[in-house]
């Protein structure tokens, strides 16, 4: 029960990576929020491109519950799959008004209330394309995973005196739909030729699953990792090292 009497919110929840971290936390203890754009039972319905509703929520989560202690920002889009030549500016946009302008709006709405309490943890969803280049042409992806990563430092180092700590994730290939439309899309055998081409290139000889970046949120959200910030942890097999 490593997170027993916490509050926290997970964006993007619903679904895949995120809908695995909810789930983990909750078995750890934790009262958690899901804002997701999709809404659903349970869910806060977020656009997390929109200030109002993100403010919303979370003056929400406060009157329900009086305090916010995580904030796990996993709401993401992968965003046109073009090079810089052929790149359309609102597709461009569009992709930083989730990846980017998201973690920002939702990292700034709760702040104010770990800032008041003394203290919180804040884990951002970055990518190992954030440091990383690929043969394919996710161009914006690419540049807005580096851009979380960049702003995720920046906040660990201003909000450090608030005890507020902000780590950073960056999964590899795992198994979620996103990903599994990706593979369907630009592989000619489809996922399953995606699976097998990632696994041989990975030193685990497998894809990961959502439960494995889960775990590893569960880590940084937790007590466990109090002297911890601005770290960027790698979720990838190996596959970055080999």
């Amino acid at each position: 029960m490593r997170l027993i009497h916490k509050v926290a919110i997970v964006t993007g929840g619903a679904s895949g990576i995120g809908l695995a971290i909810a789930d983990r936390f909750r078995e750890e203890g934790a009262t958690v929020c899901v804002f997701d754009i999709a809404g659903g039972e349970g869910c806060y319905h977020v656009d997390v491109t929109k200030e109002d509703m993100i403010t919303a929520a979370v003056d929400d989560v406060i009157r329900q519950h009086g305090r916010i202690d995580i904030l796990v920002n996993n709401a993401g889009t992968s965003g046109a799959d073009l090079p810089t030549h052929l790149m359309d500016a609102d597709a461009w946009d569009a992709a930083f008004a989730v990846n980017v302008k998201g973690v920002m709006l939702c990292t700034k709405a709760v702040l104010p209330h770990m800032i008041r309490q003394g203290g919180g943890s804040i884990v951002n969803l970055s990518s190992i394309y954030g440091t990383h280049g690929t043969k394919g042409s996710l161009t914006p992806y690419h540049a807005t995973k580096g851009a979380v990563l960049a702003l995720s430092r920046q906040d660990a180092v201003t909000y450090g005196g608030n005890n507020i700590r902000v780590n950073t994730l960056l999964p590899g290939a795992i198994a979620t739909p996103l990903l599994e439309e990706y593979g369907n899309r630009v592989f000619p055998g489809g996922f399953a030729q995606y699976e097998s081409y990632a696994s041989r290139h990975t030193p685990l000889r497998r894809i990961g699953e959502p439960k494995d970046v889960a775990n590893a949120a569960l880590f940084l959200a937790s007590d466990e990792a109090k002297f911890i910030t601005g770290a960027e942890l790698v979720i990838d097999g190996g596959f970055t090292v080999w």
